[in-house]
Protein backbone atom coordinates (compact mmCIF):
# COMPACT_ATOMS: atom_id res chain seq x y z
CA UNK A 1 0.00 0.00 0.00
CA UNK A 2 0.97 3.27 -0.71
CA UNK A 3 -0.62 6.30 0.29
CA UNK A 4 -0.39 10.44 0.44
CA UNK A 5 2.43 10.40 3.02
CA UNK A 6 4.33 6.97 2.39
CA UNK A 7 5.54 4.69 -0.59
CA UNK A 8 5.64 0.95 -0.35
CA UNK A 9 7.51 -1.13 -2.52
CA UNK A 10 9.05 -4.51 -2.61
CA UNK A 11 13.20 -4.74 -2.97
CA UNK A 12 13.23 -8.45 -4.08
CA UNK A 13 10.98 -11.62 -2.99
CA UNK A 14 11.36 -10.88 0.54
CA UNK A 15 12.19 -7.25 1.66
CA UNK A 16 9.57 -4.36 1.68
CA UNK A 17 10.61 -0.58 2.06
CA UNK A 18 8.78 1.85 3.45
CA UNK A 19 9.93 5.80 2.79
CA UNK A 20 8.46 8.43 4.37
CA UNK A 21 6.86 10.95 1.44
CA UNK A 22 6.24 14.53 3.13
CA UNK A 23 9.48 16.06 1.72
CA UNK A 24 7.72 19.29 1.63
CA UNK A 25 7.67 19.09 5.74
CA UNK A 26 10.65 17.45 5.68
CA UNK A 27 8.86 14.17 6.43
CA UNK A 28 7.31 14.93 9.87
CA UNK A 29 5.24 12.90 11.49
CA UNK A 30 1.46 14.45 11.13
CA UNK A 31 -1.43 12.21 12.33
CA UNK A 32 -2.01 11.02 8.57
CA UNK A 33 1.58 9.74 8.03
CA UNK A 34 1.43 7.85 11.43
CA UNK A 35 -1.53 5.97 10.80
CA UNK A 36 -0.31 5.17 7.00
CA UNK A 37 3.15 3.90 8.78
CA UNK A 38 1.51 1.67 11.45
CA UNK A 39 -0.46 0.38 8.60
CA UNK A 40 1.48 -0.78 6.46
CA UNK A 41 3.82 -2.47 9.08
CA UNK A 42 0.68 -4.42 10.10
CA UNK A 43 0.58 -5.44 6.27
CA UNK A 44 4.16 -6.45 6.30
CA UNK A 45 3.13 -8.01 9.55
CA UNK A 46 0.61 -10.18 7.75
CA UNK A 47 2.36 -11.08 4.78
CA UNK A 48 4.31 -13.95 5.30
CA UNK A 49 6.56 -13.27 2.27
CA UNK A 50 8.05 -10.32 3.94
CA UNK A 51 10.88 -11.36 6.32
CA UNK A 52 12.57 -7.77 6.53
CA UNK A 53 11.55 -4.00 6.09
CA UNK A 54 13.96 -1.02 5.72
CA UNK A 55 12.39 2.55 6.49
CA UNK A 56 13.76 5.69 5.00
CA UNK A 57 12.79 9.12 4.25
CA UNK A 58 14.59 11.50 1.41
CA UNK A 59 18.68 13.02 1.47
CA UNK A 60 17.13 16.05 3.21
CA UNK A 61 15.43 14.70 5.87
CA UNK A 62 14.57 10.73 7.67
CA UNK A 63 12.32 12.27 9.80
CA UNK A 64 11.96 16.18 11.40
CA UNK A 65 9.75 15.07 14.28
CA UNK A 66 6.43 15.82 15.07
CA UNK A 67 3.86 18.35 12.83
CA UNK A 68 4.34 21.27 14.62
CA UNK A 69 0.76 22.56 12.88
CA UNK A 70 -1.38 19.81 14.88
CA UNK A 71 -0.09 20.74 18.01
CA UNK A 72 -3.09 22.33 19.90
CA UNK A 73 -3.49 25.24 22.60
CA UNK A 74 -5.35 23.25 24.37
CA UNK A 75 -6.84 19.84 25.22
CA UNK A 76 -4.73 16.62 25.34
CA UNK A 77 -0.99 16.68 23.98
CA UNK A 78 -0.73 15.21 20.76
CA UNK A 79 1.41 12.65 21.60
CA UNK A 80 -1.57 11.22 24.13
CA UNK A 81 -3.65 11.11 21.34
CA UNK A 82 -5.59 8.05 21.29
CA UNK A 83 -4.76 6.94 17.34
CA UNK A 84 -0.79 8.25 17.72
CA UNK A 85 -0.43 6.23 20.73
CA UNK A 86 -1.99 3.25 19.17
CA UNK A 87 0.32 3.79 16.09
CA UNK A 88 3.12 3.96 18.13
CA UNK A 89 2.47 0.53 19.79
CA UNK A 90 1.88 -1.00 16.28
CA UNK A 91 5.89 0.20 15.26
CA UNK A 92 7.26 -0.91 18.44
CA UNK A 93 5.61 -4.31 18.54
CA UNK A 94 6.33 -5.20 14.63
CA UNK A 95 8.22 -8.56 14.94
CA UNK A 96 9.99 -8.57 12.25
CA UNK A 97 13.74 -7.13 11.57
CA UNK A 98 12.85 -3.19 11.21
CA UNK A 99 15.80 -1.46 9.86
CA UNK A 100 16.50 2.56 9.34
CA UNK A 101 18.60 4.04 6.72
CA UNK A 102 19.07 7.85 8.08
CA UNK A 103 20.24 10.84 5.77
CA UNK A 104 19.34 14.37 7.25
CA UNK A 105 17.51 15.39 9.95
CA UNK A 106 16.50 12.92 12.54
CA UNK A 107 14.64 15.18 14.79
CA UNK A 108 12.28 15.00 18.23
CA UNK A 109 9.64 11.73 16.73
CA UNK A 110 11.78 10.86 14.03
CA UNK A 111 14.94 9.97 16.39
CA UNK A 112 11.98 8.25 18.37
CA UNK A 113 10.94 6.26 15.67
CA UNK A 114 15.21 5.38 14.46
CA UNK A 115 15.44 4.35 18.22
CA UNK A 116 12.28 1.82 17.63
CA UNK A 117 14.32 0.26 14.94
CA UNK A 118 16.59 -2.83 15.25
CA UNK A 119 19.17 -1.72 13.28
CA UNK A 120 20.04 2.12 12.12
CA UNK A 121 22.32 2.86 9.41
CA UNK A 122 23.50 6.43 9.38
CA UNK A 123 24.27 9.11 6.02
CA UNK A 124 27.37 11.16 6.44
CA UNK A 125 24.76 14.31 6.53
CA UNK A 126 22.86 12.65 9.34
CA UNK A 127 21.90 15.15 12.85
CA UNK A 128 20.10 13.46 15.39
CA UNK A 129 18.18 15.34 18.11
CA UNK A 130 15.29 15.91 20.82
CA UNK A 131 14.33 19.88 20.01
CA UNK A 132 11.37 19.74 22.18
CA UNK A 133 12.85 21.41 25.07
CA UNK A 134 12.78 24.26 22.66
CA UNK A 135 8.93 24.96 22.65
CA UNK A 136 8.66 23.84 26.43
CA UNK A 137 7.65 20.34 25.41
CA UNK A 138 9.55 17.02 25.61
CA UNK A 139 10.10 13.56 23.22
CA UNK A 140 6.49 12.42 24.45
CA UNK A 141 6.93 9.61 22.04
CA UNK A 142 9.18 7.13 23.95
CA UNK A 143 12.57 9.34 23.75
CA UNK A 144 12.86 9.62 27.62
CA UNK A 145 12.59 6.25 28.36
CA UNK A 146 14.27 4.63 25.20
CA UNK A 147 17.52 7.42 25.00
CA UNK A 148 18.73 6.66 28.08
CA UNK A 149 18.18 2.65 27.94
CA UNK A 150 20.28 3.05 24.30
CA UNK A 151 22.64 6.06 25.01
CA UNK A 152 22.94 6.56 29.01
CA UNK A 153 21.50 9.31 31.44
CA UNK A 154 23.69 12.14 30.92
CA UNK A 155 23.88 12.33 26.97
CA UNK A 156 19.92 11.87 27.15
CA UNK A 157 20.08 14.43 29.67
CA UNK A 158 22.12 17.05 27.59
CA UNK A 159 20.49 16.27 24.22
CA UNK A 160 16.80 16.88 25.81
CA UNK A 161 17.86 19.81 28.11
CA UNK A 162 19.74 22.03 25.88
CA UNK A 163 17.77 20.39 22.62
CA UNK A 164 21.87 20.25 20.99
CA UNK A 165 21.62 18.35 17.78
CA UNK A 166 24.81 15.43 17.23
CA UNK A 167 26.49 14.57 13.59
CA UNK A 168 26.63 10.92 12.46
CA UNK A 169 29.76 9.94 13.34
CA UNK A 170 28.91 10.96 17.29
CA UNK A 171 25.78 9.11 16.91
CA UNK A 172 27.11 6.22 16.12
CA UNK A 173 30.27 6.57 18.23
CA UNK A 174 27.64 6.77 20.97
CA UNK A 175 25.15 3.56 20.10
CA UNK A 176 22.70 5.26 18.11
CA UNK A 177 23.56 3.41 14.59
CA UNK A 178 25.97 0.63 13.27
CA UNK A 179 27.43 3.04 10.37
CA UNK A 180 28.11 5.81 8.98
CA UNK A 181 27.69 6.28 5.00
CA UNK A 182 27.87 8.58 2.05
CA UNK A 183 24.46 9.46 1.33
CA UNK A 184 23.80 7.80 -1.63
CA UNK A 185 24.80 4.29 0.17
CA UNK A 186 22.67 4.75 3.37
CA UNK A 187 19.34 2.97 1.96
CA UNK A 188 21.67 0.49 -0.56
CA UNK A 189 23.68 -0.69 2.43
CA UNK A 190 20.30 -0.75 4.24
CA UNK A 191 18.98 -3.22 1.63
CA UNK A 192 21.25 -5.05 1.32
CA UNK A 193 21.80 -5.85 5.08
CA UNK A 194 17.63 -6.35 5.05
CA UNK A 195 18.33 -9.15 2.26
CA UNK A 196 20.92 -10.71 3.79
CA UNK A 197 18.44 -11.13 6.89
CA UNK A 198 15.74 -12.39 4.85
CA UNK A 199 18.19 -15.47 3.78
CA UNK A 200 18.11 -16.73 7.07
CA UNK A 201 15.34 -18.36 9.45
CA UNK A 202 12.40 -16.20 9.96
CA UNK A 203 11.32 -17.90 13.38
CA UNK A 204 15.29 -17.63 14.00
CA UNK A 205 15.27 -13.94 13.65
CA UNK A 206 12.08 -13.40 15.04
CA UNK A 207 13.08 -15.38 18.00
CA UNK A 208 16.53 -12.91 18.40
CA UNK A 209 15.12 -9.79 18.33
CA UNK A 210 12.42 -10.65 20.95
CA UNK A 211 15.30 -12.62 23.28
CA UNK A 212 17.15 -9.26 22.83
CA UNK A 213 14.43 -6.41 23.33
CA UNK A 214 13.63 -8.73 26.35
CA UNK A 215 16.72 -7.46 28.08
CA UNK A 216 15.20 -3.92 27.74
CA UNK A 217 11.96 -5.63 29.80
CA UNK A 218 13.03 -8.03 32.67
CA UNK A 219 15.64 -8.75 35.23
CA UNK A 220 18.58 -10.92 33.99
CA UNK A 221 18.14 -14.19 35.86
CA UNK A 222 14.56 -14.15 34.11
CA UNK A 223 15.03 -13.25 30.74
CA UNK A 224 18.04 -15.95 30.73
CA UNK A 225 15.59 -18.52 32.20
CA UNK A 226 13.19 -18.09 29.38
CA UNK A 227 16.12 -18.07 26.98
CA UNK A 228 17.03 -21.56 27.96
CA UNK A 229 13.40 -22.78 27.41
CA UNK A 230 12.93 -21.50 24.31
CA UNK A 231 16.43 -22.82 23.24
CA UNK A 232 14.60 -26.17 24.06
CA UNK A 233 12.30 -25.49 21.12
CA UNK A 234 12.93 -27.00 17.75
CA UNK A 235 11.45 -26.11 14.11
CA UNK A 236 11.97 -27.08 10.28
CA UNK A 237 14.05 -24.52 9.37
CA UNK A 238 16.53 -25.54 12.48
CA UNK A 239 16.90 -28.99 10.69
CA UNK A 240 17.30 -27.67 7.28
CA UNK A 241 20.04 -25.29 8.51
CA UNK A 242 21.64 -28.47 10.66
CA UNK A 243 21.24 -30.38 7.00
CA UNK A 244 22.58 -27.75 4.80
CA UNK A 245 25.48 -27.10 7.37
CA UNK A 246 26.45 -31.22 6.83
CA UNK A 247 26.01 -31.33 3.31
CA UNK A 248 27.85 -28.20 2.74
CA UNK A 249 24.95 -26.07 1.14
CA UNK A 250 23.26 -22.87 1.10
CA UNK A 251 19.88 -23.43 3.21
CA UNK A 252 16.61 -23.01 2.73
CA UNK A 253 14.50 -21.52 4.90
CA UNK A 254 10.88 -21.53 5.15
CA UNK A 255 9.50 -20.41 8.22
CA UNK A 256 8.45 -23.48 10.08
Amino acid sequence: MSSDTIVVADEGAHVRLIRLARPHARNALSRPLLRDLAAALAEAQRDETVRAVVITGDDVAFCAGADIKEMDDGGIPMWGQKDRMTAWKTIETFSKPLIAAVNGYALGGGCELAMLCDIVFLGANAKLGFPEVRIAAFPGDGGTQRAPRLIGKTRSMWMMMTGEQIDAETAVSWGFGVEVLPVERTLPRALETAARIAEMSPIAVAMIKQEVLMSFEKPLDESLSLERKLLLWQSEDHDEGIAAFKQKRKPVYKGR
